[in-house]
């Protein structure tokens, strides 16, 4: 039966899953982005389509690394001088062109790691930014279905994935087509991804956060905006990495 309670009970043994299977992943992962940010790096994040969402996780928020980016296909136009309506192509993410533009555009410097998101792992720009990645010299970690992307066909002229490329692959754990919930006549409802790559998210951010405490430093972490001295709180330690982060509403 397709409900709330039924979406709750697919969820949990999915997340009990991957708490189990991601910890060494996890482990890996924490060890790259926290060496990048000891030595003055930045965490560039990028999702496209709903994966975007993973990327918002890591990036600017309440309790979260200051040293960090999060990277769009907007970026194209925010940013960049492309023209608006190119945002109006709803495969624009398949396009292995925009990763240039969107490398380009956030200047990384050559200590910064790289944290790429994707159900499928077989998009054009996805794979060619992860190759870019790679080629100069970043930390990669990617973040995809492993079971979603050992079955489908990868649409980047190399014939890779995303996790062919990367040196962490992080599985958050969703099915072939990312809906938990079949129906009677084909198909499924609720996807999980959502909430699986928001808790990889979160998961990465405590393992980065214990390896500053363990060398003795204290971690680069925003407070709520909304509560008292959070503003000021925050662009001090923005200040730190001027002219490297981007904030926009």
């Amino acid at each position: 039966m397709i409900s709330a309670q039924g979406y709750a009970d697919a969820v949990r043994p999915v997340l009990d899953r991957l708490l189990d299977s991601e910890a060494d992943g996890i482990t890996r992962a924490a060890d790259l982005i926290a060496d990048s940010l000891r030595a003055g790096g930045v965490l560039q994040a990028f999702g496209a389509g709903h994966s975007e969402g993973f990327a918002a996780e890591l990036v600017a928020r309440a309790g979260g690394l200051v040293p960090t980016n999060r990277l769009s296909v907007r970026d194209l136009v925010v940013h960049g001088d492309a023209p608006r309506d190119v945002l109006a192509d709803p495969k624009l993410e398949r396009d292995p062109c925009i990763a240039h533009q969107i490398y380009d555009l956030a200047a990384p410097q050559p200590r910064d790691v790289f944290v790429v998101a994707s159900q499928s792992g077989i998009n054009g720009s996805v794979v060619e930014l992860a190759a870019l990645v790679t080629e100069r010299g970043h930390p990669l970690i990617a973040v995809t279905s492993v079971e979603h992307t050992a079955r489908v066909a990868p649409r980047h002229p190399s014939g890779h994935r995303l996790a062919d490329l990367a040196d962490v692959v992080l599985d958050n754990g969703a099915p072939y087509g990312d809906a938990l919930l079949p129906l009677e006549g084909g198909g499924a409802v609720c996807a999980v991804s959502s909430v699986t790559t928001a808790l990889l998210a979160q998961l990465l951010t405590a393992e980065v956060v214990r390896r500053f405490h363990q060398a003795g430093e204290v971690p680069p972490i925003y407070l709520s905006a909304n509560v008292p001295g959070g503003d000021e709180h925050n662009l001090a330690l923005e200040s730190r990495y001027a002219g490297r982060l981007r904030r926009t509403a």
